[in-house]
């Protein structure tokens, strides 16, 4: 991928697609997809598309009911996503959704292209040795995921560049959040997804975590991962104030939302071998409602604004 083609004319499965990209975001991105109901409706479809597309890649290889060949499935999207970019019709759902926002932002193919990589390497990369090398991972993973989102958040004028690296740590600090809730998960997939280099610094074995055992050392391992996390929300915390008004309600609840899961493992005393845990439902709607009436505010007076440059 290295150009944006010209745009093709409208799919008739647009709508369907868009719908089925919002569904996959409402199932498996609870906290964000509730973030995005405080930002402009017309932004909300996109975001939904972004996420859509990156989840449907992870499915390929990570979920448990994939009876098939995942590199193979992989493959087929990259080929099909391919196609769709060149504006072929392709049988896909989550594509024509994905390819018409790619165009529309004039969203970065290689972006894409590093996303792709990382989802070709938990093919076969189980466990990453240092954590530069699972920074490698994510950045593919989730950071891009970051910068992919930046057009449709919206950069105030002159703040992109400036913007970008926020947006990379945000990414960042969600990733690394997600993998220290759902180590017990990904050991399901046979996948460790804490830096080998650390769980020797602690004194933590491989077979500590394939049996769940919760000794002194797995919470302290994972009391060091979470502070790492924390470092990566406070890289990125600058970024919100980058972003248009109507944006940064969204960015500030999603913010929120991930640091509680943090949170959350912390009150658990760091035992995330026990179960997933989760940011209570009450406490996810109270940072929402904290929101509300902001994002109604800065959505007016955008309304507003475009209707005075018309």
């Amino acid at each position: 991928m290295t150009s944006h083609p010209a745009a093709p004319s409208r799919a008739t499965t647009l709508t369907a697609s868009y719908e089925r990209c919002r569904r996959l975001h409402a199932s498996y991105g609870r906290s964000y997809y509730l973030a995005t109901l405080l930002l402009p409706a017309w932004k909300r479809p996109h975001v939904h598309a972004l996420y859509g597309f990156a989840r449907h890649a992870d499915e390929i290889v990570d979920s448990f009911a994939m009876t098939g060949d995942r590199g193979t499935a992989l493959e087929d999207l990259v080929a099909q996503l391919v196609a769709g970019l060149a504006g072929e019709t392709v049988a896909d759902p989550v594509l024509p959704a994905f390819t018409h926002t790619v165009r529309g932002f004039d969203i970065d193919l290689a972006d894409i292209d590093a996303f792709l990589a990382s989802m070709r390497a938990d093919l076969t990369v189980h466990r990453y040795g240092t954590y530069d090398e699972l920074l490698g991972y994510m950045d593919g993973s989730a950071a891009v995921i970051g910068t992919m989102m930046l057009p449709i958040l919206e950069p105030l004028p002159g703040a992109a560049g400036r913007a970008r690296e926020p947006a990379r740590q945000l990414g960042l600090a969600f990733q690394l959040t997600n993998f220290i809730r759902d180590v017990a998960e990904d050991l399901d997939r046979g996948r460790i997804y804490l830096p080998l280099e650390d769980l020797e610094k602690f004194g933590v074995s491989e077979q500590d975590l394939i049996a769940r055992r919760t000794t002194p050392a797995v919470r302290d391992l994972i009391a060091y991962e979470a502070d790492r996390a924390r470092d990566h929300y406070r890289r990125a915390l600058e970024g919100i104030e980058l972003l248009v008004p109507s944006s940064r309600p969204c960015v500030r609840a999603a913010y929120e939302l991930y640091g509680g899961i943090l949170e959350e493992v912390e009150a658990a005393g760091y035992d995330v071998l026990a179960g997933r845990v989760r940011v209570p439902r009450r406490r996810r709607l109270a940072i929402f409602t904290r929101y509300l009436t902001a994002a109604s505010a800065a959505g007016r007076a955008e309304r507003r604004t475009q209707v005075k440059a018309r």
